[in-house]
């Protein structure tokens, strides 16, 4: 039997990265499932990926290194709910054309981000799938570094590092140190966006992705790592 083309939702971060190495690696997935797309959406005022804030030419390079096609959902800043919903329905639409019976996310426990995006995609007939779901945070970050994956921290919410310097997490690297050394009120995975990563390496890419950290600055009330390409 054929498999069912999809496309998967990508950040660049480490989740959606697992997603996507799980979709090609086990056997309940890979046997149902062909990934032929990453969908991204793009802060079209400053050519970054939306919330993460990482460079659009890093996005190509983790497109190239996983073998697949972007879908770039280009958005205004700032940007309404109203238009954000427009171009995701615009480009499901597209999808279906294109003989597209799916959509990936890599959430991982939010019930409401869950139920919003099998809301939006119901009336489009693309099947939601969530390779990552209700696996355990703290043992899944464990798991990810062991993989080999390699990320850094681009976004850092200040608001969910209560008493503590947040600005020192900003463009680290996600490893057991870090892991250690987060706050207890902190998810080991980021998943109430306390922060956000991208991804450098891993067993869903071909080849690493070298960066160094750049200036860190606030906007919008969150710190931000700028990752320039080595």
């Amino acid at each position: 039997m054929a498999l069912k083309k999809i496309l998967l939702s990508w950040s660049g971060g480490k989740d959606s990265a697992w997603a996507l190495h799980l979709l090609r690696s086990r056997e309940e997935f890979a046997s149902r499932y062909e990934v032929v797309g990453l969908l991204t959406t793009i802060n079209d005022h400053f050519h970054r990926v939306a919330m993460h804030g990482f460079r659009e030419e890093l996005l190509d390079l983790q497109a190239e290194a996983a073998g697949l096609p972007l879908w770039k959902i280009p958005l205004p800043w700032p940007c309404s709910n109203e238009i954000y919903e427009a171009q995701m329905a615009a480009a499901c639409e597209r999808a279906v054309r294109e003989g597209i019976g799916g959509m990936a996310f890599g959430d991982l426990f939010l019930e409401d981000i869950r139920a919003y995006r099998i809301e939006r995609l119901a009336p489009t007939g693309l099947e939601p799938i969530f390779p990552c779901w209700l696996l355990p945070t703290d043992q899944l970050a464990r798991e990810m570094i062991a993989a080999g994956l390699g990320a850094r921290l681009t976004c850092v919410d200040p608001r969910a590092f209560p008493g503590v310097d947040a600005r020192t997490f900003a463009g680290r690297v996600f490893d057991a140190d870090l892991l250690h050394e987060l706050p207890a009120s902190v998810d080991p995975c980021g998943e109430r966006g306390e922060f956000h990563t991208f991804v450098t390496d891993g067993p869903m890419l071909s080849r690493s992705i070298e960066v160094h950290r750049g200036e860190i600055i606030e906007r919008d009330g969150f710190l931000y790592a700028d990752l320039l390409p080595a």
